[in-house]
């Protein structure tokens, strides 16, 4: 496991840019005609939901 040391602002940039980028992704994921690349992109989009998680708790602490 990793620890990673951010101040509110840079938890606030990680978690906004994590939100774009997820956004993005869904219409990807949409758009996509392979099965076996649209399956990667979920299981990419499933992980990043779980760091955006994280982010957003340690932004309540």
């Amino acid at each position: 496991m990793i620890h990673l040391d951010l101040n509110e602002q840079e938890k606030q940039a990680l978690s906004e840019a994590l939100k774009s980028y997820l956004s993005d992704m869904s219409y990807e994921i949409a758009d996509t005609d392979r099965m076996e690349f649209r399956e990667e992109l979920k299981a990419k989009r499933d992980l990043l939901k779980k760091v955006l998680d994280a982010v957003e708790k340690a932004r309540e602490t």
